[in-house]
């Protein structure tokens, strides 16, 4: 087995160097089916390196002894992908002639293979992650900051992951792809002031007072294309999320978001930064862990 104590871009080169083309392949095919799959694909990255780090406890199924991530609030009726992540695993298997390539690395590339699909950065992405064997569904529901958190709360929130404002800002980014359920958003365009009316109302229309709780909303005007209007959305009130508008809203991050709205390159660049250091989150290497035959379940 390939074994290292530090992530590495070329880790699978020798023992298996079709892995990573037959990653890309089988995201490329899923978001030309589904443009949302990129974002959810995404999202699934995010929210596996948030809890115990990235080390793809978000795949594992509940059992007797896994207390699966997957019920946890932020996930709940909401994370996705699990089946694209699982036709991924089978086709790297099949071209690797073996189980080499952790489920936790393919999370990673497939991240970074949905942001290039939709338009994004690339990014050599370290490999060498690999999987755990146990879950937390309390940890996923105190890590993942949740959607209705203000500036200092999602500061605080990224630093205890080793993560700094620029890093908020950019990977808050990511929501310049995807949609976000009413209910996550229902609070801010009833309760909110710091909003733009008009903007306020179109998304009641489809977000009631009560009732409708998974009717979606696209989180930025182009929700199938990495660019900068999230931010520019931003500067005019029309966050979606309460989260998203705090990073404008008088802050210290005002700055970032000004300047992310008019330069595509520089937020691309700190975004795909932000990333690498995303994925770096406390790894399994060496022989920590395991290389999981079945990314919904622990080998026995």
């Amino acid at each position: 087995m390939a074994l290292s104590d530090s992530l590495s871009p070329s880790f699978y080169n020798h023992v298996c160097p079709q892995a990573l083309p037959a990653i890309k392949r089988v995201v490329e095919a899923a978001v030309r089916k589904e443009r949302r799959m990129g974002a959810s694909l995404l999202r699934l990255h995010f929210h596996d390196c948030f809890v115990n780090g990235c080390d793809a406890s978000i795949l594992l199924d509940k059992t007797a002894t896994i207390d699966s991530e997957k019920t946890a609030i932020p996930n709940n009726n909401s994370i996705r992908g699990f089946d694209v992540i699982d036709k991924i695993k089978s086709e790297v298997d099949k071209c690797c002639g073996r189980s080499i390539v952790s489920c936790a690395d393919i999370v990673a590339v497939a991240a970074r293979d949905s942001v290039v699909a939709l338009g994004g950065p690339t990014w050599e992405v370290p490999l060498g992650r690999r999987d755990a064997t146990t879950a937390s569904r309390t940890t996923a529901n105190n890590d993942i900051p949740p959607p209705f958190l203000d500036l200092p709360a999602l500061i605080n929130n990224f630093k205890k992951q080793g993560l700094d404002e620029k890093d908020l800002v950019a990977l808050s980014g990511g929501h310049t792809l995807g949609f976000a359920q009413c209910s996550t958003f229902r609070n801010r365009i009833y309760n909110d002031t710091n909003i733009e009316s008009t903007f306020a109302s179109q998304r009641k229309a489809n977000c009631p007072r009560n009732g409708g709780n998974t009717n979606l909303a696209p989180l930025d005007p182009t929700p199938a294309l990495f660019d900068s209007k999230y931010f520019s959305n931003l500067l005019s009130k029309k966050g979606l999320l309460h989260s998203d508008q705090a990073l404008f809203n008088g802050g210290q991050t005002d700055n970032l978001v000004k300047k992310y709205s008019t330069n595509l390159g520089s937020f691309s660049k700190d975004f795909a930064e932000s990333m690498i250091k995303m994925g770096n989150i406390k790894p399994l290497t060496g022989n920590q862990g395991q290389i999981r035959v079945n990314c919904r379940k622990v080998n026995v």
